[in-house]
């Protein structure tokens, strides 16, 4: 006779019975109930004199009625997430009970223990490869034996180079005071060395990427910049704003290349063409009047038409067009409506045309990306119903995939915050470097990962606290993204594993945290910069920080907020110099509150690097309301109009004739013909507007970061002599690319 079960042996057979009968099984369970009743291993009940006697299965139901048919069905589902809290598992989010190693539900911590390879085992090609790394392969491999297995075999993966947990020493280099209100743009140049910053206080600044200098402020725009843009030949950047016009300077000398003037209402996105094929190029421009231009110019001579291609599409009042990509050739564009649809246009023709119209979407589309690698034909769309689709171009039409934000991990064991949200809505789409994963963010401050060929959802990642607007992948290593939000929190992802590799979160003394509004990567992805709520410039990197050391927490130009006049063209000339903003002399080096800074700091700025300490002490003016203005000298000229030379005069005389010639000619490319002269020689124009609206100034005593400042302050500005503007025309802020690297882009 066989021994009499333990008590949890029969609470088990009891279990099963009961799982038995709310399934498909009911014979099954009739015959069981019959055996366990025969067997005798039904649980015994005992009397109040401690005696134990027999009872049929009814009974046992009857005095167990707080367990529910499906009791062993939730125990199953509660030790796999129990477990992986003491064990982690090698794949998860997987729930099974039939797993093996580190699956199985009876591991322990010697299935955990981590593989370690000899250095002969990384000199090892598998069909021409290097190996793969085994899931359980903890620590990173040693850069010896990888050293030594790339001189062998002349090949090794980049993230046995490389591995995740290098990104954990990437730090903030500097945190920089710039502008005077958000911040919502933030751009790299093709070469990675100047860092470009947008704001709401309508000035675009140039930084340097290697030790933090403030190079240049491009000004002109009167109202926030709402996106920027350089081409690929790192020769323009243009930015859009919600004052309706768009701007385009060039990145050697900083001077206005054009105004583009074609939308009636803000600027949503600015987009370079990708296509470096003959010389003529593509400028795009989206708006909230529910219009796309597409702006051709010239790449040789840096012209712009006047007239764009103009497609309007405003299916109703109020549609706005809120986001674009380009296809990595540059053939393709699409563009995401508040009309909840999808339009693709191919420029692959004389010009550009509408090939399609995507209305898949129920509710507003807020984010649309084309894939990395042109191989394929996709992009990925955001919207706010709650869904995300992947759309590919097969047999002739447009087919998606739908990611649906509600879709949950396998595990069930769920970020707190998954449910705080009763409607789902995509805030922001990524794709990873090599187009194998897609990202979404959701309002529900969680990052989704998807297999971008499946609609598999991978990972969810969780530590945001507010939403995220800001994805931007890796530009070569597939495994990493960066994510930041409204929180004020920055992560770094590894997508393989679905972890947090670095977290900075943006805490800004005296005024809580700064919500961070943009990030992007340096092409060679050693740095990445932030804009925040406050007017700051984040610099990340890897290494030391000692040349961010040399530079002041706080840098502006004493010039930045000075009013603007502008011709019937948009063009503007500084109020004061009658000069044109990029021909003025180099500005003094100030604090937020417009304080000049020490001599060491002022020969930072570009044309002050060589000036004696007399000639980089400002002086000091005063306005009728009795604040301290910074009057900039003349450097290497003395201030008296007497002392001009001879050969100042032959300069100017040269430079009448030569305007003259052009005005005759007809070749005036930026402003009005019938232009005069000031007795210095500073440009004036009698058709300029002069009535300029206020201007963001310098801030005052309690006033704060992040807030716009408005007053009507007229500092006095000395002219710059023809000698100087000479001098200064030839300065280069942004080196050009060459043809070959250029085209690569």
């Amino acid at each position: 006779m066989a021994a009499a079960p333990t008590q949890i042996e029969a609470e088990l057979y009891y279990l099963i019975a009961r799982f038995l009968q709310s399934g498909p099984c009911n014979k099954s369970a009739q015959v069981l109930v019959q055996e366990l009743e025969e067997h005798q291993l039904i649980p015994r009940r005992l009397d109040w004199e401690g005696r134990e006697h027999r009872r049929s299965f009814e009974d046992l139901v009857a005095a167990n009625a707080h367990i529910p048919p499906d009791y062993l069905l939730k125990i199953c589902e509660r030790i796999g997430p129990l477990l992986d809290k003491e064990i982690p598992q090698s794949v998860p989010g997987v729930q099974t009970l039939l797993g093996v190693g580190r699956q199985s539900l009876l591991r322990d911590a010697k299935d955990c223990k981590s593989t370690l390879w000899n250095g002969s085992a990384f000199a090892a090609l598998h069909r021409g490869r290097p190996p793969e790394l085994p899931v359980n392969y903890v620590k990173p491999p040693n850069v010896v034996n990888i050293t030594s297995a790339r001189q062998l075999t002349g090949c090794s993966r980049f993230s046995h180079i490389f591995p995740s947990s290098a990104y954990q020493h990437i730090k903030m280099h500097k945190r920089i005071l710039g502008h005077l209100s958000s911040v919502y743009c933030v751009a790299f140049d093709r070469s990675g060395r100047r860092i470009f910053t947008g704001s709401d206080d309508c000035l675009v600044k140039i930084w340097a990427t290697d030790d933090g200098r403030l190079l240049a402020t491009l000004r002109g725009h009167s109202a926030e910049i709402s996106d920027m843009a350089v081409n690929y030949e790192n020769t323009l950047i243009a930015a859009g704003s919600c004052d309706k016009v768009v701007r385009v300077w060039c990145l050697r000398t900083c001077a206005p290349v054009a105004v583009l003037q074609g939308h009636s209402a803000s600027i949503t996105s600015i987009q370079f063409c990708p296509s470096t094929k003959g010389t003529t190029r593509y400028l795009t421009s989206t708006g909230a009047d529910g219009t796309i231009c597409f702006w051709q110019w010239h790449v040789k001579t840096m012209k712009f038409k006047d007239r764009p291609v103009k497609f309007t599409e405003r299916s109703r009042p109020g549609v706005q067009i809120s986001c674009s990509s380009f296809s990595s050739g540059g053939m393709f564009i699409t563009t995401g409506s508040t009309d909840h649809v999808i339009r693709i246009y191919y420029l692959g023709s004389e010009i550009p045309e509408k090939i399609a119209e995507l209305e898949s979407h129920t509710d507003k589309v807020v984010a649309v990306q084309f894939c990395n690698n042109g191989d394929s034909l996709r992009f990925v769309s955001g919207s706010r119903d709650g869904t995300a689709r992947i759309w590919q171009y097969q047999q002739q039409e447009w087919k998606s995939i739908v990611l649906d934000m509600a879709t949950k991990m396998t595990g069930n064991n769920l970020p707190s915050g998954e449910d705080k949200v009763t409607k789902l809505k995509v805030t922001m789409v990524a794709w990873d470097r090599y187009d194998t994963t897609v990202i979404t963010a959701v309002n529900n401050f969680l990052l989704k990962v998807w297999n971008s060929i499946t609609g598999q959802l991978l990972h969810t990642l969780s530590g945001h606290d507010d939403e995220v607007f800001v994805l931007e992948a890796h530009p070569f290593d597939q495994k990493i993204i960066l994510s930041a939000g409204h929180d004020g929190n920055i992560f770094i992802w590894d997508l393989d594993r679905g972890t947090k590799i670095r977290n900075y979160f943006n805490m800004i003394e005296g005024q809580g945290h700064g919500a961070v509004f943009d990030c992007k990567f340096s092409p060679d992805g050693n740095h990445f910069a932030c804009t925040d709520s406050h007017g700051h410039l984040l610099l990340f990197g890897f290494g030391c920080s000692k040349y961010y050391e040399k530079i002041p927490d706080q840098m502006f130009f004493h010039t930045d907020y000075r009013p603007l006049i502008r011709d019937a063209n948009n063009y503007v000339l500084d109020e004061q110099t009658q000069q044109a903003p990029h021909l003025m002399p180099p500005p003094f080096l100030v604090d937020v509150d417009g304080n000049p800074h020490p001599t060491k700091f002022q020969r930072l700025v570009p044309g002050r690097e060589n000036c004696k300490d007399e000639q980089l002490i400002p002086q000091l003016g005063y306005v009728a309301n009795g604040d301290g203005e910074v009057v900039e000298q003349v450097i290497g000229q003395q201030t008296n109009d007497q002392d001009e030379s001879i050969l100042d005069g032959i300069i100017r005389e040269l430079q009448r004739e030569q305007d003259l010639r052009l005005i005759n000619e007809g070749d005036v490319p930026h402003f009005p013909v019938n232009r005069s002269y000031s007795s210095n020689g500073a440009l004036r124009n009698p058709n300029m507007d002069i009535s300029s609206s206020p201007n963001i100034g310098l801030r005052r005593s309690g006033q704060i970061e992040g807030v716009r400042q408005m007053h009507n302050n007229a500092p006095r500005s000395q002219m710059a002599t023809e000698r100087d503007l000479m001098a200064w025309s030839r300065r280069v802020v942004v080196n050009e690319l060459n043809n070959g690297v250029s085209s690569l882009g």
